[in-house]
């Protein structure tokens, strides 16, 4: 018996000196640093320096939504230091603990009909929740894709692809520098997390395994706390499902792509056009809306919506111009999203005269 156990134990240590070592995990020193980290890898995010494999509790998502940037897939993930947790909420962004971090790469394919081949990164956004509240950085990937370095300043890169029409499309990337990072994610005069959002989450993603809620996926991971089950959560509606109802395809588009400036709490709070889709009242959204100082962005159309004419309304005119000072997002983008303005114009042609009447206000 003795040398059975004997055998057995030297058999374990075989065993373990041959395993190779769990990579290291996430650096929380780094990320709760007073300055940022000079290269992404710093913070081990990835147990790569490429940032193709996850390191352990940073967890990838998707948005129902997301914002158009000039075509870029996106790959986002979430990061929650040990022995914490994200709490639900039924409206904004998830609550995040202290020491959390949000990653954005944003990528493109060789050719756009190709989707996940020869992918090329450009950049990636860290978001890092630290005690005194979030900080925003930009990491640009070099040409040979083993390293993202810190860019203050931003940048502007030329990207070529094949378009999905099979010709060649050039693009002009802007990398986005501190200052836009805190003008796009500002809330209430400070920086905030855009997209993780419990309706924005309440979606099935592909996961290794297999496709999964991703509010499920995080509620039985551990990772988040008190959301409902999927049916009875928000949703925020995909902009390109065609089985979803216009109404809610548009008015998610404009939440996705224009609300994070254009809500009560944001940068363009101002301008009195709110388009979060908690927002009920039409005229708030646009609707026979003048608009309170558009300028040449006004293109000389006199309100942000007129029902049943996209011709003479200021939103869809913003959102097909590529002109500094008019063009709406004016930021993350340097070209026209043809699909989303078409979503836009059929919507607003579709709209019933009365809306926004009296009656709704």
């Amino acid at each position: 018996m003795m040398r059975i156990r004997t055998l057995a134990a030297g058999l374990t240590g075989l065993l373990l000196l041959g395993a190779a070592p769990a990579p290291p995990g996430v650096s929380q020193a780094a990320l709760m640093a007073d300055g940022p980290a000079p290269k992404l890898s710093d913070y081990r995010l990835f147990t790569d320096a490429g940032a193709r494999h996850p390191n352990a509790r940073v967890t990838p998502y998707a948005l129902n939504t997301p914002l158009f940037t000039d075509y870029a897939e996106k790959h986002r993930f979430a990061y929650l230091p040990p022995g914490t947790q994200a709490r639900y909420r039924a409206e904004g962004v998830l609550d995040l603990p202290v020491g959390a971090a949000l990653i954005k790469t944003f990528a493109y394919p060789a050719d756009l009909r190709r989707p996940g081949e020869k992918v090329r990164f450009i950049e990636t956004r860290v978001l890092i929740h630290k005690p005194e509240g979030w900080t925003a950085q930009a990491y640009v990937w070099n040409a040979d894709q083993s390293e993202a370095v810190l860019k203050r300043a931003g940048a502007r890169m030329e990207v070529s692809v094949i378009d999905e029409h099979g010709k060649p499309l050039t693009i002009d990337y802007a990398v986005p520098n501190q200052n836009q990072c805190k003008e796009c994610h500002q809330l209430d005069k400070a920086i905030s997390p855009i997209g993780p959002k419990a309706r924005n989450l309440n979606g099935d993603y592909a996961y290794a395994g297999a496709g999964e809620n991703q509010l499920v996926h995080w509620t039985r991971l551990g990772l988040l706390a008190g959301a409902p089950k999927p049916a009875d959560a928000p949703r925020t509606p995909r902009w390109d499902d065609p089985a979803e109802p216009l109404d809610a395809r548009a008015r998610a588009y404009l939440d996705g792509n224009c609300a994070h400036c254009h809500n009560a709490r944001g940068v363009a709070s101002n301008s009195g056009l709110f388009l979060d889709l908690e927002e009920r009242n039409p005229v708030t959204w646009g609707v026979g809306k003048h608009p309170v100082a558009a300028g040449r962005g006004s293109g000389d159309l006199k309100d942000d919506i007129v029902p049943g004419r996209p011709d003479d309304s200021i939103l869809a005119y913003r959102m097909a111009s590529t002109e500094p000072g008019v063009m709406m997002p004016e930021l993350g983008r340097s070209m026209t999203h043809e699909e989303g303005v078409a979503l836009i114009r059929a919507w607003i042609k579709a709209m019933p005269a009365s809306t926004g009447s009296a009656g709704d206000r």
